[in-house]
């Protein structure tokens, strides 16, 4: 497995993964998920034979904020440790920064592999999350 930072990938690849993880809001407009992976703060991709095989993007100021917004692996290359590495590079990267946040699926599997890296869901905590998309309030 070869890990790549700082390199966007090639977009047809990036097509196949967004697509594989059902996220077709974002291939529906391959310039603009062009454009956010290019202006991310993070970026990752993993490579197995030159295949891509997963993706990390975070965006943050690097300094208080770190909000991973992305974080993709294929269906047959998940369970391997590939995300994990992702996350870790991505933390290794930042030391300092406080807040690491995220939002994912309300699933079982996604507690268990988020809370096995140290993330918290919010009411564990006591915060609370808000999330507003698109139109006038």
């Amino acid at each position: 497995m070869e890990f790549v930072t700082g390199q966007a990938p090639d977009m047809a690849a990036a097509r196949r993964l967004y697509d594989d993880a059902g996220w077709i809001s974002y291939t529906s407009d391959m310039d603009t998920l062009e454009r956010a992976l290019r202006s991310s703060l993070y970026l990752v991709c993993a490579y197995e034979e030159g295949e891509l095989c997963g993706l990390l993007r975070a965006v943050g100021d690097g300094c208080t904020i770190l909000y991973i917004q992305d974080i993709l692996v294929m269906h047959d290359h998940r369970r391997k440790g590939i995300g994990r590495t992702m996350v870790k590079m991505l933390m290794e990267a930042y030391p300092n920064v406080r807040q690491r946040v995220l939002m994912t699926d309300e699933t079982p599997e996604m507690h268990g592999f988020y809370e096995s890296l140290g993330f918290y869901p919010c009411q564990q905590v006591g915060l609370t999350a808000f999330y507003y998309i698109g139109g006038e309030p």
